[in-house]
């Protein structure tokens, strides 16, 4: 773990990436406390869409609501439904692969094949389909994007599976009695750790994105709910006349995603030991 945290230290994008998510995360915890405004009930219609000042710092939306208050209060809802769907994916995901790549056989080709008709589907076109059955919401929304992140875990997680079965401590623990169920939880996934977690960080920018995504088309987080994603799909027809109201919530967006896909891609080169000259 020592030489793990050195290399990435010394991983200067991964450093970068991991405070962009530091100040995301910090300022999601301390809105309440800091938010100038309440976001949803401080309105004033006569002063909407007002630029930058010195009483709105980011200027106000169509409703006349602060927009620093709104986008600070987004970054947990953002934050939250990013969490929440990427941990739908890994608790769904990761059992069926370990299960399809231990047990391997007809059992896998089985699974295998339903994931695969599953990865026809662009993911995001997936997840718009399990909304519309589902609904609109934003609690539908994060189911949504986890089960478009299920096949994603499930291969991962098989292909990590498929080489440590073959491993000798593996065959060592059959040798001593120890049950499937026990090998699989307690020799084989525990080996499988660097893998899921550097899915998980790169997974996170793309369920934030992806949530955005579906709340800009209104099928996410609802008004008046704040969130980015909703406010971009909102304030889109005021590009124009405020071109405040959408670049504010797009440049959180991007650097919230940019954070996560930084720190995932350094995660994944410290984790790598190929690589441990090289860093």
């Amino acid at each position: 773990m020592r030489d793990i945290l050195k290399r990435l230290l010394r991983h200067r994008l991964a450093v970068f990436g991991a405070c962009l998510i530091g100040t995301f995360a910090l300022l999601a915890v301390l809105a309440p406390y800091i938010s100038p405004y309440h976001p949803t009930r401080d309105f004033s219609l006569a002063n909407k869409l007002a630029p930058p000042s010195s009483a709105h710092w980011l200027g106000t939306d169509e409703l006349g609501r602060d927009m620093l208050t709104r986008i600070l209060h987004g970054a947990q809802t953002s934050l939250m439904m990013g969490v929440v769907a990427v941990s739908i994916g890994l608790f769904i995901g990761a059992p069926i692969g370990a299960i399809s790549g231990y047990y391997g056989g007809s059992l896998d080709m089985t699974v295998q094949r339903f994931v695969e008709i599953l990865m026809a589907f662009p993911g995001i076109l997936l997840a718009i389909v399990v909304v519309a059955v589902l609904g609109p919401g934003m609690w539908n929304a994060m189911i949504a994007v986890g089960i478009a992140f299920v096949p994603t875990y499930v291969r991962v997680v098989r292909g990590s599976v498929l080489e440590m079965r073959e491993r000798e401590f593996v065959e060592a623990a059959r040798a001593l009695g120890a049950g499937h169920g026990a090998i699989i939880r307690r020799h084989i996934l525990p080996n499988c750790l660097a893998p899921i977690i550097v899915i998980c960080t790169l997974e996170m920018g793309s369920a934030i994105l992806w949530a955005a995504g579906l709340g800009f088309l209104g099928l996410g987080a609802q008004p008046p709910t704040p969130e980015w994603g909703t406010m971009l799909g909102r304030s889109r027809v005021y590009i124009r006349a405020a071109p405040h109201v959408t670049t504010f919530p797009g440049v959180a967006i991007m650097l919230a995603v940019l954070g996560f896909n930084l720190f995932g891609d350094g995660l994944r080169d410290a984790l790598d030991p190929r690589l441990r000259g090289r860093m």
